[in-house]
């Protein structure tokens, strides 16, 4: 028996409301290109519309326009989906409360999560969305989740709670030195000053 190796989200199907509402939420709010529509190839009755996150992936949305918007939160029970999370700069989410706040959309504000922040809100249909922001950019040639990996073993080390950013710190060290090399033979830490220096 193998495995079946997946190479990442090929894309995330939602069930909508009708057309109009899906591009004014995933192009007029989240900013997500509208890229193209055909029917919903199972379903003659509905549209199935195609949206860029910002990665080249795709976020689907099957529309009716017989169907109403319902806010109510969606279940969260086992098997349920909890939510969704989108990666955005820190720029952008230093602007997402404000934001969502302009249009009246109830949001967490920011949350620290050690590794990322975060804000979560919920769509006119009720399902929960997260902006996620990461706290740092992993070396050249490697992967957010390299960096998460190597942070964790560190962590579990220490004993801490959860990771910290020290710990982002000493593992984007550690994937430099390991896929960087050097003509020096001593790569410890050094001071490097050996005197004093006058201000900031």
């Amino acid at each position: 028996m193998k495995k079946i190796q997946t190479q990442g989200v090929h894309h995330i199907t939602i069930v909508g409301a009708t057309r109009q509402m899906a591009i004014d939420f995933w192009e007029g709010v989240l900013g997500m290109p509208f890229i193209f529509e055909q029917p919903n190839l199972d379903n003659a009755n509905e549209s199935h519309l195609y949206f860029d996150p910002g990665d080249g992936r795709l976020i689907t949305i099957f529309t009716n326009e017989n169907r109403t918007a319902d806010p109510t939160p969606n279940p969260e029970g086992i098997g349920n989906l909890h939510h969704i999370a989108f990666s955005v700069s820190r720029s952008t989410f230093i602007e997402t409360a404000r934001r969502l706040n302009e249009r009246g959309i109830k949001n967490t504000g920011e949350i620290d999560r050690g590794f990322m922040y975060s804000i979560y809100f919920r769509d006119p249909l009720g399902q929960r969305y997260e902006l996620a922001s990461y706290k740092f950019e992993p070396p050249a040639g490697c992967t957010h989740a390299q960096v998460l990996f190597e942070a964790h073993k560190i962590r579990v080390a220490e004993g801490a709670y959860n990771i910290q950013d020290s710990h982002l710190a000493d593992a984007l060290e550690l994937l430099t030195r390991r896929n960087q090399g050097s003509l020096s033979d001593d790569l410890s830490a050094k001071h490097a000053y050996p005197r004093p220096v006058d201000g900031p």
